[in-house]
């Protein structure tokens, strides 16, 4: 079996009686640690109102990630481009690429990233998701410089700083709309299986596939963003799931509130709640270092996909750390072993 190429998406997860401050820390931390064991890529998402997230800037998370690294690629997981001027997107991108010359992935996508009232506060002029497939074929002739056609308004106009390398541009999905949409552009897909937890996964690929036509890239190129967690033994990795899960089991009823520790994340169900845990817990990527690569080696040959992206949310960052270390050593990531730096030093 072929492995997958292996990166990491983080979210900078919010969690209960710790700092903000500390999950934003802690995602450079793991950035730095990522590129020493080998990691591809490192993404950050973009939420917005939303006390289990509080990851709501990646293109300034991206820029201090770019100070701390050298090799890693960079990127967003995405923009909600529906939220911003498409030009201003660009140019950020632009400053980031001067940061980090040929490192940096561009990932957009059309979800709020929150609540609808918060995405009016974002744009009060009113932003509309029917504009994002327009949005994206100017935000691509922006970044990359092409011009743009005559009678537009932005004909003309150029995305400053200009360099030898560009950024990367990819479609973020979950369902047929982004499958479709970077078919039709020739664009890099990613599909996130952690908000659906598989659902519509293998359908939106084979749209992705089957109606691929070259654009900005010459041929299909697929990634599947993935939650997973690693331990030492699997009682503990099973341990550390219980804050993830309680998450997922209180977004049922409209709860949205911070990571709760491991020892205090499970609570009396109620007989929905109980089948929820039972769904999330059969489906979830969890175990020991080997399990979990054997998991996730299985699921991206399912899907035929060359690159998995993985998400992990633990209450303790350490414990997060030490399930990348494990799954880098489990892949054979070069800078990978039983002798890679203790995650403290790494992320020091």
């Amino acid at each position: 079996m072929t492995l997958p190429r292996l990166s990491v998406l983080d979210q900078s997860v919010g969690r209960a009686g710790r700092p903000h401050q500390e999950s934003i820390q802690a995602t450079v931390d793991l950035a730095v640690l990522c590129e020493a064991l080998g990691y591809h890529r490192f993404w950050v998402s973009e939420h917005h109102n939303l006390p289990s997230v509080v990851g709501s800037a990646p293109e300034v998370l991206m820029a201090a990630i770019a100070a701390r690294t050298r090799r890693i690629r960079i990127g967003s997981a995405g923009v909600m481009l529906p939220h911003y001027a498409a030009y201003k997107v660009a140019e950020q991108f632009r400053v980031l690429d001067a940061l980090a010359p040929g490192r940096i992935d561009l990932g957009v996508g059309r979800a709020p990233g929150g609540d609808m009232r918060t995405a009016r506060l974002l744009n009060p002029a009113g932003g509309s998701a029917d504009d994002f497939p327009q949005q994206v074929l100017e935000l691509h002739a922006w970044v990359t410089g092409e011009p743009m056609p005559p009678g537009h308004p932005g004909q003309g106009v150029a995305a400053f700083p200009q360099g030898t390398t560009t950024p990367d541009l990819w479609m973020l999905g979950s369902s047929a709309y982004g499958a479709q949409l970077a078919a039709h552009f020739g664009l890099p897909y990613a599909f996130a299986w952690f908000i659906t937890d598989g659902a519509g996964a293998q359908e939106a690929l084979d749209l992705y596939r089957r109606n691929f036509r070259p654009g900005v890239i010459d041929a299909p190129q697929a990634a599947v963003c993935v939650w997973a967690l690693a331990a030492d033994t699997e009682e503990e990795a099973w341990f550390q799931f219980r804050s993830r899960e309680r998450a997922r089991v209180d977004r049922l009823s409209g709860r949205f509130g911070p990571l709760q520790p491991p020892d205090q994340a499970r609570r009396p169900w109620s007989d929905a709640e109980a089948a929820e845990a039972g769904r999330i817990a059969k489906n979830a990527f969890v175990g020991t270092g080997e399990q979990v690569k054997e998991k996730l080696a299985a699921l991206a040959e399912s899907l035929q996909v060359q690159e998995l992206a993985v998400i992990t949310w633990t209450w303790d960052p350490a414990a997060q750390r030490r399930s990348c270390e494990l799954l880098a050593q489990a892949f054979g990531l070069k800078g990978a072993s039983a002798d890679t730096p203790a995650v403290a030093e790494v992320a020091a």
